[in-house]
């Protein structure tokens, strides 16, 4: 499912594309989340690289986390407690963490957009084009897809940079993407 056109920063244009990096700052508390892990912390090591080449083309990065039902926490706090020696996901959260400059909305439910700031923030930053990248693509990074289409914003998902608790699983989300939401689906090696 990952293609193999290769989308160059000529017809990707940076002034109006985002990385949206979606529930990356994660605990993996949670029913499943051995099975999601295996997949996740893979795909981790190859959005860091993806992360990094992007944000030194100038596109910005934007972290869209789950607040895990603390209704009273902070992203820092979150940052800290995901990235702690005591944290199941502390692999996968220490690859990712944010640096200077880069921007972050919580969201309370699945999708990125629902009841969040998202859509004014890339308002504000004139985005046209997201690249969905991260956990799990079957639920949270297809729900915000899913939001996102309904925006008129393209897509773009690197398929190695995103998991489930499956492969098959990962692989239906990201045909459904593709077919439906009219996602370009591509290596994140090819993202030049």
């Amino acid at each position: 499912m990952g293609g193999h056109t290769a989308i160059h920063m000529k017809t990707l244009n940076t002034k109006t594309t985002a990385l949206l990096l979606i529930d990356v700052i994660n605990d993996f508390e949670f029913e499943g989340s051995e099975q999601l892990l295996r997949y996740a912390l893979p795909a981790a090591k190859r959005l860091a690289r993806l992360k990094e080449r992007l944000a030194g083309e100038g596109v910005p990065v934007i972290y869209v986390n789950d607040n895990f039902g603390r209704w009273q926490s902070d992203f820092k706090e979150q940052i800290v407690r995901c990235s702690s020696v005591d944290s199941f996901g502390r692999d996968v959260a220490n690859r990712l963490l944010p640096v200077e400059g880069e921007y972050f909305v919580l969201k309370p439910k699945h999708s990125g957009f629902y009841s969040t700031s998202l859509d004014v923030l890339l308002g504000f930053l004139g985005i046209e084009t997201l690249i969905l990248a991260g956990f799990a693509s079957d639920i949270c990074v297809l729900y915000t897809a899913n939001d996102a289409y309904m925006r008129d914003y393209q897509l773009v998902i690197p398929s190695d940079c995103v998991a489930a608790e499956s492969k098959e699983r990962n692989a239906l989300a990201l045909r459904h993407m593709k077919t439906l939401l009219k996602a370009r689906v591509v290596n994140s090696r090819s993202i030049l």
